[in-house]
């Protein structure tokens, strides 16, 4: 089912169309935005706010309903969901309610509480301008804040058309239709239903965002106003909206304020002066239980800007009919998994490509992607791993069985090789070619080239971890770092007991696999006593300086072992910092050679998990290389490690796109610091034919070293 909705939304080139220009303009608008503000100061504010209102929920619940009790409103607070819808149509009947008005509230979409009014006899209008056009489109909001992104104006000219009355294909046409069509229906509404921003608990005040105005329309004009408000939206107190007032308008939308910020507290009188009638429905379904799971608690923390959705290569792609169910993206996979059970969202979770774009972003600074991670633990805990899974891990965890089906498999690859590449695979692997050449298995692996390596004998010592991509197809990196550490007087070791650094089964969810890698790999480093361990893979580094002691704490191995891990992530360094380091110090010294261009693209891991990207591009300047950045340099090139075989279409796409920014640089050399870059890169330039060298950066510096 979700290989047919990937291969839809790929072939819809108005949807990719539409949601890449938006991305593209997004980050030079909200880059803009920002200005002259410290994000990561404000990031911590909101941080800061919304944790302790998940550490208080239960309290500001109760504090928010005394001061909105005390306001005139009438409170309902309520777990269930049914209990929500039910509140609303009794409500509704006994009042005898025709007519609704909404303004957008992602609370009552969660609910699916249009349909049940609908059901009985209700008629109900959305009125912010993207949920109308959605709802007579008879679609669901592919986003959480512009929920008919995914339309052109030729689309909603035809949805007007087939479902109002014929309106051109012209925006400030359709804008003007719209606003006449919905003011009657704002003037005949015998209930307005919204949703909120923030709920501030010291002073029972709802604040509310819009662009259009509709939200005020919703509470103004019918004589009974409902809000429908997520435990989640709540804060303690009025100090605590203004970083959050600053924040979401610049997230979601690039702007510096919102055209409307509403501060609603009490009922006021109708127009005909009647009292009206204001009831705050507080909704939780699985709020206060996520508040008290020590790891997804930091969900709460989420502002519903959207900027994940935002900067994210796949959503960009596929959109969030297909990443997501109510809620959509990122975000959205753990809010399914806690609103609409784990279950539901084993489709969408291994849609997250596990880049981090969306944690540079999120003013909440939430770990989404380390989140998604938990959901796969956790659904390969709760439902098992199926027979294929579990055959692939019990060779990943068994270094000697695994290297030897290594060894074996270059062997066997021979009628597929051609040229250092297998561009072509039979019958259902067929796909796996489609959009790149694979990397043929090097005939002879690191390992064993390390051994006829001649080295001068030095006091400093590194050890290197090669991981499974340099070890066994690109030993000419491994020999690139040997070179270069040599150079600066350091003598380099290769423990021949070190295996996968466990990042398939890590990032698949299989713990048990991941932790006994861990074990294995701490044992084999710690073996030879070092200066440094050095990795010239970031997911390596990665898992070395932080996951090992992760993954043996989940799993519950001993604390000798844990002390260990830590000894161990102290001494690791990432190549592409120690050589920068060592170049600085000028122990590493070139040649002075012609100049040579170069573009670079900056792996996912070494940008955002370990915050490294000047170092690499200082040390390739060093050495006499000119660089011309390409567009969106630290953009995912598609790789994600095993995400390029599960979803070969989605990865294909998102290398497409990076290649196209290579070529315009018009360099013929692209410098990267990741082996799964290099052969996702490297792939894609060999199937389209194109006239470029990829490279990791170690190569070229070793080849421009000084003899």
């Amino acid at each position: 089912m979700i290989r047919e909705e990937i291969k839809k939304a790929l072939q819809n080139v108005n949807l990719s169309g539409a949601l890449t220009r938006f991305s593209e303009a997004y980050a030079v608008s909200r880059q803009k935005a920002y200005e002259g503000l410290n994000f990561e100061e404000l990031r911590e504010k909101i941080a800061s706010i919304k944790s302790y209102v998940a550490e208080h929920l239960d309290e500001l619940i109760q504090t928010f309903i005394k001061s909105a009790t005390e306001n005139g409103a009438k409170v309902f607070y309520t777990k269930n969901p049914d209990e929500v819808r039910n509140y609303i149509i009794e409500l509704a009947k006994k009042n005898n309610v025709k007519s609704i008005v909404k303004s957008k509230s992602m609370a009552t979409e969660e609910i699916h509480l249009n349909k049940y009014l609908k059901e009985r006899g209700m008629e109900v209008n959305e009125t912010d301008l993207g949920e109308w056009i959605i709802q007579l489109a008879g679609q669901r909001p592919s986003h959480m804040v512009l929920p008919a992104i995914h339309l052109t104006r030729y689309d909603v000219s035809d949805v007007f058309t087939k479902k109002v009355e014929p309106v051109e294909p012209d925006i400030a046409r359709m804008v003007k239709f719209a606003r006449k069509h919905l003011r009657r229906k704002f003037l005949a509404a015998d209930m307005g239903i919204t949703g909120a921003n923030i709920a501030i608990a010291e002073t029972g005040t709802l604040v509310i965002f819009t662009n259009e105005g509709n939200a005020r329309l919703t509470m103004a004009l019918p004589k009974i106003h409902v809000a429908v408000v997520g435990v989640e939206k709540l804060v303690a107190k009025m100090e605590d909206i203004f970083p959050i007032v600053k924040a979401l308008p610049r997230s979601a939308t690039a702007q510096l304020i919102t055209s409307y910020i509403s501060f609603v507290n009490k009922p006021y009188r109708h127009i005909d002066g009647s009292q009206k009638e204001f009831h705050i429905i507080l909704f939780d379904n699985n709020r206060s239980v996520i508040a008290k799971d020590p790891i997804f608690k930091q969900s709460l923390q989420c502002i519903r800007c959207a900027s994940c959705l935002n900067v994210c290569p796949v959503f960009r792609l596929i959109g969030g009919h297909v990443f997501g169910k109510v809620y959509t993206g990122g975000i959205g996979t753990i809010l399914t998994a806690w609103t609409e059970g784990l279950k539901a969202s084993k489709d969408i979770q291994g849609l997250c490509i596990q880049c981090g774009n969306c944690v540079r972003v999120c003013p909440g600074k939430i770990d989404i992607p380390e989140l998604i991670l938990e959901i796969r633990k956790r659904l390969a805990k709760e439902e098992g791993l199926n027979f294929k899974t579990k055959a692939i891990y019990s060779i990943v965890n068994n270094r000697k069985l695994f290297h030897s089906i290594l060894r074996a498999a270059s062997k066997l690859q021979k009628p597929f090789k051609k040229q250092g590449f297998i561009r072509h695979l039979p019958f259902s692997l067929s796909e796996l070619t489609t959009e790149r050449s694979l990397p043929a298995i090097a005939d002879v692996p690191f390992r064993d080239k390390f051994k006829k390596i001649k080295q001068p004998e030095s006091d400093k010592k590194a050890v290197f971890f090669a991981g499974c991509l340099i070890d066994f197809a690109y030993p000419e990196i491994g020999e690139a770092l040997v070179k270069l550490l040599n150079a600066a007087d350091i003598e380099v070791l290769f423990p021949e007991k070190q295996t996968c650094c466990g990042a398939p089964a890590r990032y698949s969810g299989v713990m048990d696999v991941a932790a006994n890698n861990s074990k294995q790999n701490i044992e084999a480093l710690l073996s030879i006593d070092a200066d440094y361990i050095v990795s010239a893979c970031p997911t390596c580094t990665v898992a070395l300086k932080k996951q090992f002691v992760k993954d043996l704490k989940e799993q519950n191995y001993g604390q000798d072992l844990i002390k260990s891990a830590l000894r161990l992530a102290e001494k690791v360094l990432d190549a592409s910092e120690l050589v920068n380091k060592l170049i600085k110090e000028d122990k590493i010294k070139f040649e002075t050679l012609p100049e040579n261009v170069f573009t670079y693209h900056d792996p996912c891991h070494l940008i955002r998990s370990l915050g490294i990207y000047k170092e690499p591009r200082e040390s390739l300047k060093s050495s006499g290389m000119k660089l011309i950045e390409m567009f969106e340099s630290d953009t995912c090139c598609g790789m994600g490690g095993s995400y390029s075989l599960k979803f070969p279409e989605i990865s294909g796409n998102i290398l497409r796109r990076k290649l196209d920014n290579i070529i315009k640089t018009e360099t013929k050399l692209v410098c990267t610091d990741c082996p799964g870059c290099v052969m996702q890169i490297r792939g894609g330039v060999d199937k389209e034919g194109l006239p470029i060298e990829v490279k990791h950066s170690l190569q070229v510096l070793a080849e421009r070293l000084k003899k």
